[in-house]
């Protein structure tokens, strides 16, 4: 049910993918790592349907119009800048915010420096970066479960090893839950020429400044699912701590990392839950 326009941002053109009434309340949904927009394709019947004007890019990277050369073109603030700009560029002073995985992680960076533009948060699978952060210090099952941030973070040989043998070890990151169709769209997509790469770049220029993040101050829900095997829960109930404004923690049981498309109905709820109670 997605409309696909173009959103140009200085030398970069964004697939942003909408949905619901032109005059409804915006809410911008941020995918992760290694999805797209797509990866939002059963939530947002569900939130246009409740009256909302849902945008969904294709994240820097992934949209093949923004796929700027080099780790330093994929730094946390350029994120953010993506996101403030898309509002900007459609004429939003303020939107609902929520995002998955990476989409989480640039979510929290956006609310905690802009939350004159942020209504609401749902952050899902990732926790406020200083919780996660935490995690990796002091958790021993955070860290292993981290293991694998390291082989992305290694220019070239993370590319080999996810796309050798058609994309092997890239579509075994999926597991079972997601669908083959969706799958087949992102391998598609992350296999076009300097992808796979800029989409890396995210990891290969986070440092540790990333989780030195202040406490987000606008009304926050985040959705966390036990079947997580990147997010382990020492992390994850810790989040709270660093939200000072209405706050709630939602637990999925038995649902893995990839919430938008194996849980859309509990996240659309969620989501919704979170803007019917906003303040």
């Amino acid at each position: 049910m997605f409309e696909t326009t173009r959103v140009t941002l200085g030398d970069l053109t964004f697939d942003v993918h909408t949905a619901g009434p032109v005059d409804g309340t915006p809410v911008v949904l941020l995918h992760g790592f290694p999805e797209t927009a797509r990866s939002w394709e059963s939530v947002a019947p569900q939130l246009a349907e409740a009256g909302l004007r849902v945008l969904a890019p294709d994240q820097r990277g992934y949209s093949p119009g923004a796929r700027p050369d080099g780790v330093a073109a994929y730094t946390v603030d350029l994120l953010v800048g993506d996101v403030v700009g898309l509002l900007d560029a459609t004429g939003l002073d303020r939107a609902h915010l929520v995002g998955h995985d990476w989409g989480a992680a640039v979510a929290w960076q956006v609310a905690a420096h802009h939350p004159d533009r942020i209504t609401t948060l749902t952050a899902v699978s990732v926790p406020h970066p200083a919780a996660y952060g935490w995690a990796l210090r002091e958790d021993a099952d955070q860290q292993a479960r981290a293991a694998y941030i390291k082989l992305l973070r290694q220019e070239g040989k993370a590319e080999h090893v996810l796309l050798e043998d058609d994309a092997r070890r890239l579509r075994a990151m999926y597991g079972d839950r997601v669908s083959s169709e969706s799958i087949d769209e992102y391998v598609r997509v992350l296999s076009e020429p300097g992808a796979l790469t800029a989409t890396l770049n995210w990891y290969r220029a986070m440092t540790r400044e990333f989780a030195e993040l202040a406490p987000v101050r606008v009304p926050t829900t985040y959705v966390w699912s036990t079947a997580d095997s990147a997010l382990g829960r020492a992390g994850a109930e810790r989040c709270g701590e660093f939200v000072d404004a209405p706050y709630e923690f939602v637990v999925l049981d038995d649902v893995s990392h990839w919430v938008p498309e194996e849980a859309p109905d509990a996240l659309a709820k969620a989501i919704l839950a979170r803007i019917d109670d906003r303040p």
